[in-house]
């Protein structure tokens, strides 16, 4: 019943809902939404399911009642509405008192509960489900305990550290909340409190190791300020280096601007003691906090053995503030969250300040960091949480956030699960290497998520080491047939050598340019093309160079060979390897320097001739097989629009040879010969370069670009 002064005529049972039964004895407060209309709705003729007989008020939101047609004893939704007999908005309802459902805590001089028992107003508190009044128990809800401690009541916990009722509550004492939930309702519609009970399916959060379900509880807790630190840490943020590059701002510079308090304490026995010790008598308050070993041998007069626990909790002395000399300083209870041990990393290493402040000094920030994403609110954050409080500059000056290795079901890589390919059988099969590969060449170091397969990890064995090894593999073999000793040079004038160290060229550049961006995908990309060149054009278009043992195209075999070895490494280590110390005799090519790109000749316009007279053959061949012509059927005549004509005259015969047609023309691209031979423009997007840049938009550009807008 309530007990207010509102426009509304009493008494009216106010129904409130929760899913969670065992947390009702520490009702202290329903909360409405401010906006939400509130209905007053009569029991119908036979009266409702709690026992109320007819006429009796209910206050539900109105968007609600229809649903609780039966309940009222109604046999619609549309009667329901019509026996509404007023309506108020729940901005309306804010301090009315209520009869409360248990008197555990009502000896209000103990308990200091005179402002318990209350509606509250809250924008939080909807009506897309339940009766849009929310029951809230403070001690097991973060917006519950807000929302009352804003309104002046206090939190207590009711059940110990096993989940078991306390002797306050002394109905359920010593009964596990979830055996609780079926007494706690008997209990309560045995005294005419239930209108309805109910299956309500919703997810609910269980332990990741042993799947048990969790419950939320209020603990005492030491904290960080951090809300006094926010707009530093912003600051700074802007100064590293993120990739990807929208992590800065978005699910990291996100966290940041609704920062938190930080909660540095654990309820637990092992870890890092936190350094407090505090009076034993509330009536001679002290709290000292220690920053050394040698201030706690100068208070206590000895120099622990061991900072842990029991030791450390051994070290008691006299309250100083104590005149009575009765009150002891001891160290509280808790220990450090170990996420602050990992914050404290970078100095913590070093035995900062009390060693190596020169060493520290020169070495932090931290050039690098990786992590996967969700240590935007872990590792990431606590390191510039302590970096920013301690030194006023970032922890790091790069850092890598990756996104999540799924398995093969698309769920999380889990060990319970095995939802992953053997380790040891994909070693075993296809290398170290191609695990690595497919790690680094996947679009997970820009932040996307990876599904792991024994599919994926072969396809990077047949688009990169395969073509690599067997061209080495070709390149011994017929250097030894020839019993020639290649030599690293540059001096070749073949066409199709010049071409290939003017790539080679490239890649270097290439390569090295997304590797001090930390982009391997765009890396693996670049390496990945560079091997088609190599098998599918080079070495096939000079096999017979070979055969004769061109000393030319040995040499140039060789020095590519070399080169890509030392460009892969950091991507392919075990194969590069092998075919590094193959080809040199050397002790290691981890051990070599990054290539020299100015030591090779570079002619960009080869390259570009040379690269379109491949897409020509590409593109040509697919007519061929679209036609069904076979490329051993030789053709009369090849006709070729395109640009820069002149420069791809010298390499008529080159496209002939490709594609076993007698006579090739090349016409300069214009108007005239664009309508003259059908020639149509179509965009097409590239999806895998778009995809990592535009996201999800990346499908709504391609229909677009399909239908031409």
């Amino acid at each position: 019943s309530v007990t207010g002064v509102q426009t509304c005529a009493l008494p009216i049972c106010l129904l409130a809902w929760t899913t969670t039964p065992w947390t009702l004895p520490t009702n202290f407060a329903l909360a409405v939404g401010p906006e939400i209309e509130y209905a007053v709705v009569p029991a119908g003729p036979a009266g409702a399911a709690d026992g109320g007989e007819a006429g009796t008020r209910y206050l539900i939101a109105k968007s609600l009642a229809g649903s609780y047609a039966k309940d009222f004893g109604y046999e619609s939704s549309e009667e329901v509405l019509a026996a509404i007999t007023e309506t108020h908005f729940g901005l309306d309802l804010a301090g009315i008192r209520y009869e409360r459902l248990f008197d555990y805590y009502v000896d209000a001089e103990k308990f200091n509960t005179d402002n318990a028992w209350q509606i509250l107003v809250d924008g939080y508190v909807g009506d897309g489900d339940g009766t849009g009044i929310v029951h809230q128990a403070p001690a097991y809800g973060e917006d519950d305990q807000r929302v009352c401690n804003d309104a002046g009541i206090p939190t207590y916990v009711s059940i110990n550290e096993r989940g078991e009722f306390n002797s306050i509550v002394t109905d359920f004492e010593g009964q596990h909340v979830f055996e609780a939930n079926r007494p706690i309702s008997q209990h309560l519609k045995a005294a005419g409190r239930v209108l309805r009970q109910a299956s309500y399916e919703h997810s609910y959060p269980h332990c990741y190791r042993c799947k048990n379900p969790l419950i939320y509880k209020a603990v005492s807790s030491w904290f960080v300020e951090t809300t006094k630190l926010r707009d530093r840490m912003l600051e700074l943020n802007q100064e590293i280096d993120w990739t990807p590059d929208h992590t800065r701002d978005g699910s990291f510079g996100k966290w940041l601007e609704n920062v938190r308090d930080w909660a540095i304490s654990r309820n637990r026995f092992w870890g890092a003691p936190i350094p407090v010790w505090k009076s034993d008598d509330p009536n001679y308050p002290r709290i000292d906090v220690y920053g050394s070993m040698e201030e706690l041998e100068r208070d206590f007069g000895v120099r622990p053995s061991d900072f842990h626990r029991p030791v450390i909790d051994e070290l008691t002395r006299p309250n100083p503030d104590d005149p009575t000399g009765k009150s002891t300083m001891r160290r509280v209870p808790e220990v450090l969250d170990c996420w602050f041990e990992s914050g404290s990393m970078p100095f913590a290493q070093a035995h900062y300040p009390f060693e190596n402040r020169e060493w520290f000094d020169s070495h932090n920030p931290g050039d690098y960091i990786v992590e996967y994403v969700g240590q935007t609110r872990g590792w990431f954050y606590t390191l510039h949480v302590l970096s920013t409080a301690l030194f006023d500059r970032p922890a790091f000056k790069a850092a890598i956030s990756h996104g999540i290795i799924l398995g093969n079901d698309g769920q999380k890589m889990s060990k319970s699960l095995r939802n992953y390919p053997d380790v040891n059988e994909v070693f075993d099969r296809d290398g170290a290497d191609a695990m690595r590969w497919f790690l680094l060449s996947s679009p997970i170091l820009r932040g996307g998520n990876l599904i792991v397969t024994e599919q994926g990890i072969r396809e990077g064995v047949r688009q990169v080491l395969l073509p690599l090894w067997n061209t080495w593999y070709f390149f011994s073999l017929y250097a030894n047939a020839s019993n020639y000793e290649a030599k690293w040079s540059t001096a070749s004038t073949d066409l199709l050598d010049r071409y290939l160290l003017s790539k080679t060229h490239d890649l270097i550049n290439e390569v090295e340019a997304h590797l001090n961006k930390f982009d391997s995908y765009s890396a693996a990309a670049s390496l990945r093309d560079f091997a088609d060149v190599l098998t599918n054009w080079y070495v096939r278009r000079s096999r017979d160079r070979f055969w004769e043992g061109d000393a030319q195209a040995f040499d140039t075999l060789y020095t590519v060979l070399e080169i890509v070895s030392r460009v892969a490494a950091p991507l392919l280590p075990m194969v590069t390897e092998e075919i590094w110390r193959g080809l040199t005799g050397g002790r290691s090519v981890h051990l070599e320097s990054w290539p020299d790109a100015s030591k090779l000749p570079h002619d960009a316009a080869l390259v570009s001739a040379m690269d379109q007279v491949r897409t020509v053959s590409s593109v040509a061949s697919s007519l061929r097989k679209a036609a069904s012509l076979r490329v051993r059927l030789p053709l009369a005549k090849l006709t070729v629009v395109t640009k820069n004509v002149a420069a791809l005259n010298q390499f008529a015969e080159i496209i002939a040879e490709e594609l076993n047609v007698k006579h090739v023309e090349l016409v300069e691209m214009s108007l005239d010969s664009t309508s003259e031979f059908g020639v149509i423009k179509r965009l097409t997007v590239n999806s895998r370069a778009a995809g990592p840049r535009i996201g999800k938009s990346v499908q709504a550009v391609i229909q677009a670009a399909k239908s031409g807008d």
